[in-house]
């Protein structure tokens, strides 16, 4: 059977390779204009990269322990670890908004600068671009957050 260290060693460093995908992604789509289908497709390669490196040692190793160590330092972690996936969640439901009015006006394939965002949804349209930044950036700053504190928490275990 493999250790509980070795395999808390394997999560940490999954969890922090995540980070340069989603640094890289989260570059890539801001300093890219237009955003083509294909500066999206690039863009969501690094970004599943990263929620898959995170999320596979969650679901597979960090959930089913949690019953046996809620307490202190892992009640904190588990806590900021959900906000940071119902932010995602949150920001999730304005993508599909974003996604489905460039797609109607082809703004994938055939940018028109003249076209502003703003007026290519219905009147909520801003409200769900705000979704989605309210989204990223709450799931970035939690994610960190949660981070921080499994390194504390690896440290303490592992380490120390």
């Amino acid at each position: 059977m493999v250790s509980d260290g070795l395999v808390a060693t394997v999560v940490l460093l999954s969890v922090s390779l995540s980070l340069p995908c989603f640094l890289y992604g989260a570059y890539y789509i801001i300093e890219t204009e237009p955003v083509t289908w294909d500066v999206l497709v690039h863009h969501l390669k690094f970004v599943t990269t990263g929620l898959v490196l995170t999320t596979v040692p969650m679901v597979f190793w960090m959930i089913p322990r949690l019953p046996d160590q809620l307490g202190g330092l892992s009640a904190v972690h588990a806590m900021l670890g959900l906000q940071a996936y119902a932010l995602l969640a949150f920001g999730g439901t304005g993508i599909v908004r974003i996604f489905r009015a460039k797609r109607e006006h082809d703004l994938y394939n055939e940018y028109d600068e003249d076209l502003l965002l703003d007026e290519i949804g219905d009147e909520t349209f801003s409200h769900w671009r705000s979704r989605l930044r309210i989204g990223v950036f709450g799931y970035v700053i939690f994610w960190l957050l949660a981070y921080l504190v499994g390194i504390a928490r690896y440290a303490l275990r592992y380490v120390a």
